[in-house]
């Protein structure tokens, strides 16, 4: 028996320990897959079979073959690449150039199957001829309007016979790139496979894969750069991490060092495309837009099929006439369910810029009978409306009646109390008449009722509706005194008549007029801006009388009131910038969290102050505008005109209320990749941070931590020797 308890006793204690914790599998496999073997060799000469097939120690998978693969010289067809098991398999199609040096370059999309570790930067070499070319040259491709890293941009080599070589512009539109790469998520290329030559290098955002700039919506990027590679023995720092903060030590490995390694590009897509008609629609029946792929100098010509198109329009065009809004005066016009038109427009084919003509049968995407119904309903909601008023109107009417027969029939009941002892005699005759005089009552009430509950939808007559007042949108909501006041409305206004307008401030209840200036904002037809001399701490008042402005259809607004604060002094911060080996047409920016343009100012004599900056955390940029309109402009290739030189300051800043910040922007104080702040750059790298723990390590940290289930504190299923009874 003791024997049974013994053994009963041992079984249900290995029972629980085994139970303590949960088995975790083993260690997580960190190791990257490896080559075990290629064909042909790794770095083979005299090499002239286009199958190439890589085999590795473990099973593996290719992400994304078509974007991070890249070949060079580039394939014009598209090579078959395959990846099964543990092998790569890749066909070329093109045929092989003699005594040339191949790269396949497989960058970091070799991973193995199942931990998804990757390979690391891997390419595979390989010669037709009887040397192989080892050189390579390195850089970052960056858009040239906001310094954004460009990823998976092509950049590629042309080779020069001789450092003073020449290569003309039409080799770029012409000539297959000899040699390419294509940029990581942080912009950065690495082309391989070059010999100790002379270069010209360029970047081409290849839209149809032909390695040559013949679209002008493809983005590029030039430099006249020429330079020959070269290489030295180096050193470089490999950092242990012990976790996401602490490091365990730092390594140094030698390494071969590639120059040049600094070549930067900042592209860009030309400005001036091909003009064409894009589309013409007719979004609602009071008016129809025209587009088209770039601006003119001149309007297109309509003419009307069916109707007369003389001074039948109100004109809207952008800044660059490419989007042309076409406001219809006249309701016959509108109404006619289809407008018939003729377009004559300059555009360019293969002779130039030619005059073309097109026409349109132009239906409206809102039709009338869509409106009407629309109308019909805004009618039924205000009768219903009305009507619903009306009602509380009478029962409001009727209880105030009621109350007062009430209050004059208890005046009536206490003047009968005080003359009761008088007509002791006559009780009996009053009580009759009394008793007749409430059934009266009674009966007029209800007949009152009865005339009430028979009043029915249509006894009631309906007035018109209110008048459909002009819809205007007035901004900014805060007003500081760097800002104006802006009224922005949905169509074209016709006519504003400025006596109705009252601008002014208060002092003690006491309205003092302010100075003002008051125009359409030009080449809109749609908003009007009020210009003053806003003051800091004060408050400031707009009154528009009905119909002052009245848009092209007879529209008018209604009486309106704004009132604007603007803040006082303390509530500000102010930017004092000085700039240092900058340009002198520089133009300064200030951003925000979002790299968008809060404020704009044109540098003087080294200088950009910003006043009246609400308090936050800002960024900051410049431009040089060599043109002085203004505005950043692109570049032309076949004008051999770079874009505007953009830089960003380095760091954020951190502005307070009441504080004045003085900051020194050096353009040239950082490498233009190295300048924008990573907070603000939205194009960033996807890798995984370094510096964090890897999973083995993760989990040791967890198991001293207690996060990985394996204690028994709280388990049903652990061991007491107290719940044991024998």
């Amino acid at each position: 028996m003791k024997k049974l308890l013994y053994i009963i006793f041992t079984a249900l204690f290995i029972a629980a320990c085994a139970n303590m914790g949960s088995p975790d599998g083993g260690p997580y496999d960190e190791d990257p897959p490896k080559i075990v073997r290629t064909s042909p060799k790794y770095g083979s000469s005299e090499v002239n079979v286009k199958k190439i097939v890589l085999e590795f120690n473990e099973n593996i998978k290719l992400e994304n073959a078509t974007e991070n693969v890249m070949i060079s010289p580039p394939q014009l067809e598209q090579p078959d690449i395959d990846a099964v098991g543990k092998k790569i398999t890749i066909k070329l199609a093109d045929s092989l150039k003699p005594n040339t040096t191949y790269t396949i370059d497989f960058s970091d999309a070799i991973k193995d199957n199942n931990e998804g570790n990757p390979m690391g930067d891997y390419a595979f070499t390989f010669s037709t001829g009887g040397d192989i070319d080892t050189m390579q040259v390195s850089g970052n491709v960056l858009d040239a309007s906001n310094l954004e890293p460009v990823k998976g941009i092509l950049v590629g080599v042309y080779e020069l016979p001789d450092s003073a070589a020449e290569l003309h512009d039409s080799v770029f539109r012409t000539k297959a790139l000899e040699r390419v790469s294509r940029t990581d998520a942080n912009g950065h290329f690495v082309i391989k496979g070059l010999k100790r030559a002379y270069y010209r290098v360029f970047a081409l955002q290849d839209q149809n894969q032909n390695f040559i700039y013949d679209q002008k919506s493809e983005m590029l990027g030039f430099t006249d750069r020429r330079f020959t590679p070269t290489c030295k023995a180096d050193i470089q720092p490999d950092t242990v991490w012990h976790d996401s903060i602490h490091y365990d030590s730092i390594i140094y490995r030698g390494y071969t060092h590639f120059y040049p390694d600094d070549i930067t590009f900042s592209v860009f897509q030309v400005a001036v495309q091909d003009r064409n008609l894009l589309k013409c629609e007719r979004p609602q029946l009071d008016m129809f837009t025209v587009m088209f792929s770039a601006g003119a100098d001149t309007l297109p010509r309509i003419t009307g099929l069916n109707f007369n198109a003389e001074n039948a329009f109100v004109v809207d065009a952008s800044e660059k006439n490419d989007t042309i809004n076409y406001w219809i005066r006249d309701s016959l016009i509108y109404n006619i369910d289809t407008l018939d038109i003729q377009i004559d427009y300059f555009h360019n084919d293969s002779a130039g810029m030619v005059l073309a003509t097109d026409t349109f049968n132009l239906v409206s995407k809102i039709s009338r009978a869509k409106l009407a119904k629309e109308q019909e309903k805004a009618w039924e909601e205000w009768a219903k409306e009305y009507r619903k008023t009306y009602r509380a109107e009478m029962r409001s009417k009727e209880l105030e009646e009621r109350a007062k027969q009430k209050e004059e029939k208890e005046e009536g009941e206490e003047d009968e109390e005080a003359n009761a002892e008088e007509a002791d005699g006559e009780t009996s005759v009053e009580v009759s008449s009394k008793d007749e005089k409430t059934k009266e009552e009674k009966s007029k009430d209800k007949k009152k009722k009865e005339k009430r509950a028979k009043i029915k939808d249509e006894d009631i007559e309906i007035p018109p509706m209110p008048e459909q007042f002009l819809e205007v949108r007035v901004t900014p909501a805060t007003l500081d005194p760097d800002n104006n006041i802006t009224f922005i409305f949905n169509e074209p206004i016709d006519s504003v008549d400025e006596t109705k307008l009252k601008f002014y401030t208060k002092k003690d209840t006491v309205q003092y007029p302010e100075k003002y200036v008051f125009r359409r904002v030009e080449s809109k037809q749609n908003q009007y801006r009020l210009y003053a001399s806003w003051h800091p701490d004060s408050t400031y008042f707009v009154e528009c009388d009905t119909g002052m402005f009245v848009n092209i259809y007879g529209k008018r607004t209604d009486y309106m009131k704004k009132t604007f604060k603007v803040g006082s002094m303390e509530t500000y911060s102010t930017l004092l910038v000085t700039l240092q080996n900058a340009d002198t047409s520089a133009v300064v920016q200030l951003l925000d969290a979002h790299d968008k343009v809060v404020k704009t100012i044109v540098s003087k004599n080294g200088k950009a102050d910003f006043y009246f900056v609400k308090p936050g955390i800002y960024y900051m940029r410049m431009f040089y505008d060599h043109n002085r309109n203004g505005i950043w402009d692109t570049g032309d290739y076949d004008l051999q005109m770079q874009p505007e030189e953009m830089f960003y300051y380095y760091k954020p800043m951190e502005l307070k209320a009441k504080w004045e910040d003085t900051e020194y922007f050096n353009p040239k104080e950082y490498p233009l990749a190295k300048q924008k702040p990573i907070a603000i750059t939205k194009q960033k790298d996807s890798k995984k941070d370094k510096s964090k723990l890897s999973k083995n390590q993760q989990r040791l940290e967890d198991k001293k931590n207690g996060k990985n289930g394996t204690s028994n504190k709280n388990s049903s299923s652990s061991f007491n020797s107290s719940n044991l009874r024998f």
